[in-house]
């Protein structure tokens, strides 16, 4: 009884890998229907066999072979926690057409420029494309060799004859197996060709990037099991309508996983951006209002953009329009403002919006937004060369924000003369305090009050002329 037990025939979902004992018409772990078919019985039992290499101290493993190396791409090597490591498994995910692949050829360019050889697999594209692009992004050198192969083994032949140090993958979703059943992208093909493929780069030290699809929901199409097999898991996002992109580790056994790397996708190929500030801030001849610009962090950088908001009547009903902000952070911001600054906006038309196509989710940002529509609500512009950030809680407090000391000096660096920031934890009296940093006045405020009062945003609605800090 328990050997046919043992023995009883599972049943696996083929898009995501999840098995359960008896057949059923929808997958219990990805919810698809008519996914779940009969798996076969694996029923050998693995035996004891030689080993690679004897096992030693940790003390006494050399690194040497494990030594990172430039990328070439300085954005890519932050990303990574300082370049590329030998025989590490990468897998970079993105949305169609967000620049994946023209990222991976400009990598691809600069390690054979450094006379390392590089070998770029395309399943997507034929190699004259991928040709066309290399001649637009002015990526054509000799040590980059380039071959449209869709088939594992053909992948594992190219591999053998060209030796790469530097191995791309575009993608991995493309590749199939022949001895293995099911289409190419299929759970059991995507498992079959990653495992492969990584078994190559830690034997013979091969850096592979592996290109991956994501679904319509974001997350990294196929089995759950290829983001184990690797050793970094990088996003390529951005917005469609802007050319702003940013890459994150989501995971990265090599170093640290919130850095974040800014590009700028161009039509001779895609750059660098090492201070991305300048994409996110509007440069007013004067200051105008409804306007008011925020520290956020990303990873462990801090960046600067400009909330703008619009005031208006309506014509029917009232209605809130957000973009690049969270629509329900903006909603808690009217309310706390209504009730502890006395601006009621309930009968208005709101709209909030960043510049450059900015996305800001982290609640730092609530105070730049409150004072961006104080000073739309009035028609007044906020002090020039201010800066706010801090949290805004419900009774009306201004809470601490992680990192502020970075974000301070980063906006001191780019020449704002003033910041509006939380009053620290112990501080005493009601009423603002002052300090310098770095040649820039830092307002501690406790409330949202006060901030209004500081920049005379509170009382009736009046056009007039900023107030003085």
């Amino acid at each position: 009884m328990a050997t046919a037990r043992k023995n009883r025939p599972a049943y696996r979902c083929s898009e995501c890998g999840w098995e359960t004992a008896k057949w059923v018409g929808r997958c219990g772990e990805c919810q698809a229907w008519g996914s779940v078919a009969e798996a076969a019985v694996v029923t050998a039992r693995t035996q004891a066999g030689p080993v690679s290499a004897a096992a030693v101290p940790i003390g006494q493993v050399s690194v040497a072979e494990a030594t990172r190396r430039g990328s070439g791409v300085a954005e890519l090597d932050r990303v990574l926690g300082g370049g590329l490591v030998p025989g590490a498994a990468i897998l970079l995910a993105g949305e169609p057409g967000v620049g994946k692949s023209t990222l991976l050829l400009e990598v691809a360019a600069q390690t054979a420029r450094s006379r390392r050889r590089t070998l770029y697999l395309t399943g997507e594209e034929s190699a004259a494309q991928v040709r066309m692009r290399a001649d637009r992004t002015d990526a054509v050198h000799d040590e980059l060799f380039l071959a449209a192969e869709t088939d594992l083994s053909a992948l594992l032949s190219h591999i053998e004859a060209v030796k790469p140090e530097l191995l791309v993958i575009d993608s991995v979703q493309t590749v199939g197996a022949a001895d293995v059943d099911g289409v190419p992208g299929g759970v059991s093909q995507v498992k079959e060709v990653a495992a492969a493929l990584v078994r190559v780069a830690k034997t013979r030290n091969i850096t592979t990037v592996l290109v991956g699809h994501v679904t319509k929901d974001g997350s990294i199409a196929g089995p759950r099991v290829l983001e184990h097999l690797v050793d970094v898991v990088l996003h390529f996002e951005g917005d469609r309508n802007s050319r702003f992109r940013m890459l994150r580790a989501v995971k990265n056994r090599f170093g640290p996983v919130d850095e974040v790397g800014c590009f700028e996708l161009t039509s001779a190929g895609i750059n660098a951006v090492a201070d991305p500030t300048g994409l996110f801030v509007e440069h007013h001849a004067n200051q105008v209002p409804g306007t008011c610009v925020a520290v956020s962090m990303e990873g462990r950088r801090p960046m600067l953009a400009e909330v703008q908001a619009l005031v208006a009547t309506p014509a029917d009903k009232p209605k809130r329009t957000t973009s690049g902000v969270d629509s329900s952070r903006v909603s808690m911001v009217l309310a706390v403002l209504q009730q502890h600054a006395g601006l009621a906006l309930h009968t208005n038309d709101v709209f909030v919006a960043t510049v450059g196509g900015a996305r800001l989710h982290e609640p730092a940002t609530d105070l730049a937004i409150a004072i961006a529509l104080a000073s739309a609500t009035h028609g007044r512009e906020a002090p020039s060369g201010i800066v706010a950030m801090g949290e805004l809680g419900l009774a009306g407090e201004l809470r601490q924000v992680r990192d502020l000391p970075q974000r301070l000096a980063e906006a001191a660096r780019l020449g704002f003369r003033y910041a509006v920031v939380p009053s620290e934890r112990g501080s005493s009296g009601p009423g603002r305090q002052e300090r310098m940093v770095d040649g820039m006045k830092v307002l501690d405020v406790p409330n949202i009050g006060s901030v209004m009062r500081l920049l005379g945003f509170q009382g009736q609605v009046s056009h007039g002329q900023p107030r003085k800090v």
